[in-house]
């Protein structure tokens, strides 16, 4: 079994930083792309970043120059660094990792989400 889960979203103020984990787990074999997703209430989800195994990165604009991707292979964990938060960062954060398990088999794997709420 394979497992993706989140840690550390919360309530921050504007102008406040965040950092989100998450961390795979189980039987991989090996983990391509993984990144986040997010959902603000009454919105449509909008993927936010990813980063490749390799290490090269990509963000939507609305978050460049502030956020950050990045992860730790030997932990098989992406972070996400939020820097300069606004209000209209608040979402649930969903992170999703590119997984082949032991069976070699390649399946896009999603955590629960965790709330991030940037509010004063």
């Amino acid at each position: 079994q394979v497992q993706v889960v989140e840690s550390g979203g919360g309530l921050v103020q504007p102008g406040g930083s965040l950092r989100l984990s998450c961390a795979a787990s189980g039987s991989i074999s090996s983990i391509t792309t993984m990144g986040w997703f997010r959902q603000g209430r009454g919105k449509q989800r909008e993927w936010v970043a990813s980063i490749t195994s390799g290490g090269t990165t990509n963000a939507t604009d609305s978050v460049k120059g502030r956020f950050a991707i990045s992860r730790d292979n030997a932990k098989n964990t992406v972070y996400l660094q939020m820097n300069s938060l606004k209000p209209e960062d608040t979402a649930v954060y969903v992170c999703f990792a590119g997984i082949v398990a032991q069976s070699n088999l390649w399946q896009k794997y999603w955590g629960q989400g965790t709330q991030v709420t940037v509010s004063s």
